[in-house]
């Protein structure tokens, strides 16, 4: 059982603003765990940082997910938010990374070569919102069919979608007196 331990998000904090100085956006201590902004293309760096450094051994890859700013009251750096979800189970704490992307050119570079369990959600950010994770060794689409035109989470998307429904193939299934028997 991992105990969250609330004094190591000041030694974390000071190790990285050491190491990474005025790159850290910002970074905010949270009740729970810590918050660091930072520009999409030095992201991997400090994430690489995280799980590298013996002493901080954020090596518990939790998860990946983006944020579309577009439509936000207050106007972001850019219109795109990429989040990694961090445990580091020595220290007992959580480290959020958010990552911003431009709207123009919505790319970042992956992180599958560090934690293998973010193929499938850096898979579902690029399928959803459109960002593109390059190095990532089979980036296509996971949710949506191959030649869906769009990324459904979008801001810019319309809520009802703009007719693909009806154009989704229907799949039934097999009436259970035709099913295969199981062992």
């Amino acid at each position: 059982m991992i105990v969250f331990q609330k004094d190591n998000l000041a030694a974390v904090q000071t190790s990285l603003a050491e190491t990474f100085g005025d790159k850290l956006l910002k970074v905010e201590s949270k009740e729970l765990y810590l918050q660091l902004t930072v520009d999409g293309s030095e992201a991997k760096a400090i994430l690489r940082h995280l799980k590298n450094t013996p002493t901080l051994a954020f090596s518990y890859f939790i998860d990946i997910t983006a944020i579309d700013f577009l439509k936000y009251p207050e106007r972001p750096p850019e219109r795109y938010a990429v989040t990694y979800v961090l445990l580091s189970p020595s220290l007992g704490i959580k480290i959020l990374v958010k990552a911003w992307v431009s709207d123009q050119d919505p790319r970042i570079a992956t992180v599958t070569d560090l934690w293998q369990g973010a193929n499938w959600t850096e898979r579902e950010a690029y399928d959803l919102f459109g960002i593109e994770f390059t190095g990532h060794p089979n980036l296509k689409r996971i949710l949506m069919p191959d030649d869906y035109d769009g990324h459904p989470l979008r801001k810019d998307y319309p809520l009802r979608g703009r007719g693909e429904r009806g154009n989704f193939p229907v799949y039934h299934g097999i009436p259970a007196e035709k099913a295969p028997p199981q062992d």
